[in-house]
Order: C-alpha cells, then structure tokens, then sequence
C-alpha cells in the first residue's frame, strides 16, 4: 500500500505526536465554536508558529461525530498545473496517525475526465495539504476509523474552470457528512513576494494589509465568485488559495441555483506573520472561516 510521509514534520510543526496533540489541543482550547457544524473551512498552511493558533477556529467549526469524508484542496506551489490532480496513495501519514485515502470517491472523479494524478514528489513536496493533516487528525481523533479523506491539488484555473470543478463537486457539498477544507493563506506581502500595494491614506502598511484581506473576505462572505474574481483583478491580492476558494465559491452557486439557498460564510480569525512598518518589510496574513448549510 503506497503511502505519502509527513515531509515538513520537525520543520514546518513538531514530528511528535505527543508534543503535537498537545499543541493542537491548547489552540483548539482557546477558540469558540461559534459557526457550525461546518460544511467547509478555509483555513490557513503555513509553519503552525504563525498560524496554528489561526487555524484553530476554523477547525473548532468542525463537527466529527457527523463528518465521513473530508476534501483537501490545495494550491499547488510547485509544479504548473493547469487543473485538478489527485493522489495516487492509499494513505497520509501524520505524527498523530495514518488518514485514509478514499479511494472510491478517487476513482470517480477520475470518470469525469477533468482530473489528472499528482506524482509521488508532487504530493509529498505540497504543503498547503500537509498542514492540514495533522489538524484533521486531531479532531476527528475519537473518529479515525470512521471517515476518509480525498486530497485535490488545484491548479492556475480560469473563472470557467472554477465553476466547471464547483459543478463537479456541488453534489459532494450536499451531502451533510461531507466536509470541504480549503486551504489558503492571505495576502503575501513585500518586495520578496513581488506585491507591495500601499495605499497611504490606510496607516501604516499593515494596516493597509488588513484592509485590503479583509475587504476580499467581505466578499467572500456574500458567496459571489463573480464579486470575488473581480476583486482579485483589481487589487491582485497574492491570496494563494484564490482558486480553490473559487472553486468553492462556484460549488455553492452551482448549489444556490438549485434552490439552496440557507448557506453563510462567517469568518472567524485574522492573523498576520508580522507587522510591516516600512518598504523592506514583508509578511503574510492568514484568515479562518466556515461555511454552514442549513438542509
């Protein structure tokens, strides 16, 4: 049985699954369950230094005694990619314990004929799905024999494309053990990152950072993948996850236009790595949210 290992475990968080549990137990600890059960998150994957204590609120959103099945879309950093790539293994591992490929769910997404397979380097180089793993481990702990997982490294996709792959996956967004998390960080800031938008009449240039996320999460709060694309355009906000929230964003109009309409965003946590006072600074910001869709 082909595995993926924990390749930025003892960098990017702690290799030991004592140490870990911990961690995520105490961040876990210190958010509110405030807007769920969640259908879908989205959620930082950064080193957990800078963002664990983000990440948590979306996952204390996360109800595991009714979630089976759980989607991972993430960016991909490292190869091009043009549109959606699946996982050729069996399983994840994680300092905590192995998660379960669905493979069935896997194989019909393969019949659509829109999905491509990642190569074992691609998927164990990825860490916008890694940083997720050990997360999903933690809270569906007293569940780990009971649900799969299905990871989908999203590509450089088009607005077409975001509403061709949000039709594909709609049908899997109904299903109430379902949960959807989408992986991103926010904006990328600096000279590094090739992005230093600064309007003055903001601040300071983190404060104009945080307008500028959090006028993109306003927008995705109202569920538009028209608004949120157009905003995109204006600003070229670096959001690294913008096409698997497009992705999103599309699933639930697609969901919308069948007459579901009871369905709210809410975001529930706003970090940035550091504060960026002058030109030479950079940063990146992170932002925690859930989706909840009321049957």
């Amino acid at each position: 049985m082909s595995s993926r290992r924990a390749t930025h475990a003892g960098s990017w968080y702690t290799d030991s699954g004592s140490d870990l549990s911990r961690q995520l137990d105490r961040w876990l600890g210190a958010a509110d369950l405030s807007h769920g059960p969640a259908r879908a998150i989205i959620a930082p994957h950064a080193g957990y230094a800078y963002c664990g204590a983000c990440g948590a609120f979306a996952y204390r959103q996360v109800s595991p005694v009714v979630v089976k099945r759980i989607f991972i879309l993430g960016p991909s950093h490292h190869v091009r990619l043009r549109g959606c790539a699946l996982s050729v293994t069996k399983k994840y591992k994680t300092p905590l314990y192995d998660l379960k490929i669905d493979t069935e769910v896997n194989a019909e997404l393969e019949k659509t004929g829109q999905f491509t397979w990642m190569d074992i380097k691609t998927d164990e180089d990825e860490h916008s799905i890694e940083m997720h793993l050990p997360y999903i481990a933690k809270v569906m702990e007293d569940f780990k024999d009971q649900f799969t997982i299905v990871p989908i490294l999203v590509g450089s996709l088009n607005p077409e494309q975001e509403a061709q792959y949000g039709s594909l996956l709609a049908t899997y967004f109904m299903d109430p053990t379902n949960l959807f998390v989408i992986s991103s960080d926010f904006c990328h800031w600096g000279q590094r990152f090739s992005y230093t938008y600064y309007d003055r009449s903001s601040g300071p240039i983190h404060k104009c950072i945080e307008q500028l996320d959090k006028q993109g999460m306003d927008i995705i709060e109202t569920l538009s993948p028209t608004a949120f694309t157009e905003y995109l355009r204006k600003y070229n906000n670096t959001i690294c996850g913008r096409h698997p929230i497009g992705v999103m964003l599309s699933a639930i109009k697609a969901l919308q236009d069948q007459g579901f309409k009871n369905m709210s965003f809410k975001f529930l946590k706003y970090a940035q790595s550091s504060q960026c006072l002058d030109m030479e600074d950079s940063s990146v910001s992170y932002a925690s949210g859930s989706l909840i869709i009321e049957n």
